[in-house]
């Protein structure tokens, strides 16, 4: 742990002012404590040391972040698609200058460990890029011809709209919402999860220093129930872009549905991994392993579920409960942690309690299963096997360092297997037969399928899942699909016979 120590004194240094000053709004381009001025406390899962106060706010703040979006609409929305990029790369390179700065306060504030964060302040830095880029061309439309008529589609920003953040990956995921919209011409009122709120004001600060203009970006903290649905249902909010759990998601769709708003959602998963007995096994060991254990197991896209031909799962089973049981677990911003602590108490407690619902259901622990340390929410990566479909373990999500291993005979089982559960967010195939794979994929209940291949993002590409995975995709030209109106002008080319009423 010899990198350690310089990067405890980096954490000091960044943490001494919001210990100081506390964790702020940001609305209509001012810093501002909440309105009735109280606060909540967030405590780092490492250690659950205090980090800092953190604005409690409620619908008075998120009615004066609305109407500050609201007031800013209608000039960034004019602005042209040039300067917008501009803006945005700026925001870019703001990113990249603070990237070290942003990884290890994230790793303090959620318990990622080093490893990852420090990739994935980075990547948001690669949204802002990618979305600047697309920001000149967001309202280019169409040429429809038609016999004597010529119609004209545009795009349209749609408005200010709320963004709905979680606690995993916070800082990246924040970035994969704001950057697309803000591309578009919308404006954002910005709500983060209250166990995560660090990074969320730390690309609030960024946005300013970008020279991004009041009221285009507004920050809210606070909890869910209470600035969170003020934030679905306040008229003055176009739609909103919800990432976390399913059961939310569909609390947050009543809650807009007053107000007809927009929503799109990327919910929860119980994704399958398949791996025939033609399959290159090391590799899909290095991915089974990867997909699951990596960023704490607490991301929608993790292969929570293994499904193994019963041909190869003696041996591919027992090498896999030995690479689970080398996994380093450790203090995240250690450079060779793997696995960090869960984020909170509370989701703690919910994954450690599957370890007795997998034993009383009859599946075997083959390694894992417990608490490490006493300080803390440190969880020893864990994995079941001789798990049935029906077993809650292979159906429910539990979004940490937890696999579930079932066996199948044959292709038409494992099929009916992983479609077997409520979610269809992602799959991932291995097998080395390609119509198989062709065969399988397009069988597969999910809305993003890799085959041979751990997850890998390529940003153009759709992302969002099926069934109760979500609503919309995110991703190149489909974020704007999302957060801009399509509109036809239909111009006549010739003169033709009108219906003449009344005449």
């Amino acid at each position: 742990m010899t990198d350690l120590a310089p990067k405890i004194e980096q954490l000091g240094r960044h943490l001494a002012r919001y210990r100081r000053d506390g964790i702020m709004n940001l609305i209509g381009g001012e810093t501002r404590p909440a309105a009735s001025g109280k606060t909540f406390e967030t405590r780092s899962p490492i250690d659950e040391s205090l980090i800092a106060a953190v604005a409690e706010s409620d619908a008075a703040d998120i009615d004066a972040a609305a109407k500050a979006a609201k007031a800013a609409f209608r000039s960034w929305a004019a602005t042209d698609g040039a300067k917008r990029k501009a803006i945005l790369h700026r925001f870019a390179d703001l990113i990249v200058a603070r990237a070290e700065e942003i990884a290890i306060l994230e790793c303090w504030d959620t318990g990622q460990p080093y490893r990852f964060m420090s990739k994935a302040a980075l990547r948001g830095a690669e949204n802002f890029r990618f979305f600047a880029d697309m920001a000149p061309s967001a309202r280019d439309g169409r040429s429809l011809p038609a016999p004597g008529q010529l119609n004209i589609t545009a795009r349209h920003p749609i408005g200010p709209v709320g963004v709905i953040t979680p606690w995993n990956t916070p800082f990246m995921l924040s970035t994969w919402k704001i950057a697309p919209a803000l591309a578009a011409g919308c404006t954002v009122v910005h709500k983060p999860a209250e166990f995560s709120p660090l990074s969320a004001r730390l690309l609030a600060e960024i946005a300013l220093e970008a020279g991004l203009p009041a009221g285009v970006l507004n920050l809210v903290n606070g909890h869910g129930e209470t600035a969170g649905k003020a934030l679905t249902e306040h008229p003055d909010i176009a739609a909103i872009a919800f990432v976390g759990e399913s059961r939310t998601g569909s609390m947050i769709m009543r809650q807009g549905a007053a107000t007809l708003k927009r929503v799109h959602f990327e919910l929860g998963g119980k994704n399958p991994v398949i791996v025939f007995d033609d399959a290159d096994l090391d590799r899909a060991l290095d991915a089974v392993v990867f997909m699951i254990y990596s960023l704490n197991g607490e991301r929608c896209t993790s292969s929570s579920r293994l499904l193994v031909q019963d041909t190869i799962a003696e041996e591919f089973l027992a090498r896999l409960a030995e690479r689970v049981r080398k996994i380093r677990v450790g203090h995240p911003l250690d450079p060779a942690t793997e696995v960090g602590p869960l984020i909170h108490k509370s989701h703690f407690d919910k994954v450690s309690s599957y370890v007795e619902i997998g034993k009383s259901e009859g599946a075997k622990l083959a390694e894992g299963g417990s608490r490490v340390g006493t300080e803390g929410f440190y969880f020893r990566p864990t994995l079941f096997t001789g798990a049935s479909r029906l077993m809650r373990i292979a159906r429910e999500e539990i979004f940490g360092p937890f696999l579930t291993s079932i066996e199948f005979r044959n292709e038409e089982e494992a099929l009916s297997i992983a479609n077997d559960v409520a979610y269809g967010l992602t799959g991932y195939v291995w097998t080395n037969d390609l119509t198989r794979a062709l065969r399988f994929s397009n069988a597969l209940e999910a809305g993003m399928i890799w085959v041979n291949s751990e997850n890998v993002r390529h940003l153009p590409t759709p992302f969002g899942g099926v069934k109760a995975s979500g609503i919309g995709r995110d991703g190149g030209d489909w974020s704007f699909e999302f957060y801009m109106e399509q509109k036809n002008i239909s111009l006549a080319t010739g003169r033709h016979a009108i219906p003449r009423l009344g005449a």
